[in-house]
């Protein structure tokens, strides 16, 4: 699509009545009904510890009109006490309901497919506690004893760490590799940083291993949402920046999408690529002008 096609408004005039129009043009009208909102964090709602503008408005907003907002995030560094404790610090207010995260969404694999087992981890203090205090038999260290190898995104990441988990994927091949997000990269406030995806890449390219991921874009932490506040997939949508995670669980687990531009997706990357968001905003400021349209 040629530069300066794009629309970029939320909403225009339509023979007196005021229509909803996503970024593309869309009739966006249908996310009036929607009830259960699922954001993704980092590069939707926030940049490391700022809220973007016009979040804390839609989140009062979704409130208003009866509905939930959840944070679905793949950053498995941070715990959901972690989390709490940013959104408060922005402004926003949660409880634990409010959150299901790729750790979360890994305990419940972990605990249907290996009860009981040993599981090796490479993550973050964050990350090891909160997998503990899920009844999770963790350990840090090589070890000949653990059934399962779990990779999580870490922002405390060491080379001891990173040698320790090719140690346990080299010696111990038949041992299953699990990890939390696919994710390549994560925004930071000045571009990206390395993600779980990034750091398994590595991790093949010296074992040749490849692990099976367990958080978006697998539908589970929809799922979970849905059935924790009585919602149905027509009543839920899905809000992220990222198109092979964010939109494609929304498109996986059947619910509407909606793809902000403030993190990695760009217009021309929803024109040009084959995961399409049922609407597009430039940001979560523009989606709230348009539902309160």
């Amino acid at each position: 699509m040629p530069e300066g096609s794009f629309p970029g408004k939320s909403f225009l005039k339509n023979e007196g009545d005021l229509i909803m129009k996503d970024y593309f043009g869309r009739d966006a009208s249908s996310l009036k009904d929607k009830r259960l909102f699922l954001f993704d964090m980092d590069g939707t709602v926030n940049q490391d510890e700022r809220l973007f503008d016009g979040a804390l408005d839609l989140m009062r907003n979704i409130r208003a009109l009866g509905g939930e907002y959840v944070f679905i995030t793949n950053n498995s560094t941070w715990s959901v006490e972690d989390l709490m404790g940013r959104m408060t610090r922005l402004g926003i207010p949660t409880t634990p309901d409010n959150y299901f995260t790729a750790t979360m969404a890994t305990v419940l694999y972990l605990r249907k497919n290996y009860p009981g087992a040993k599981i090796y981890c490479q993550g973050t203090r964050s990350s090891v506690r909160e997998l503990r205090q899920a009844g999770l038999d963790i350990t840090e260290e090589v070890t000949s004893e653990a059934k399962v190898i779990l990779v999580c995104y870490d922002a405390e990441l060491t080379y001891p760490k990173l040698r320790r988990t090719c140690e346990m994927l080299s010696t111990y091949r038949d041992t299953p590799f699990v990890a939390t997000n696919p994710d390549l990269c994560c925004p930071a406030s000045f571009g990206f940083v390395p993600d779980c995806g990034s750091i398994c890449q590595m991790l093949e390219n010296a074992t040749g291993r490849r692990p099976l991921y367990v958080g978006k874009p697998e539908p589970t932490m929809v799922y979970e949402a849905e059935r924790k506040f009585g919602r149905t997939t027509d009543e839920t949508v899905v809000i992220g920046d990222r198109l092979y995670t964010d939109i494609a669980v929304g498109l996986n687990a059947g619910t509407a999408t909606v793809a902000v531009l403030t993190g990695e997706a760009t217009a021309e990357s929803i024109v040009e690529g084959d995961i399409k968001p049922m609407f597009t905003f430039e940001s979560v400021k523009e989606m709230n002008e348009a539902l309160m349209g």
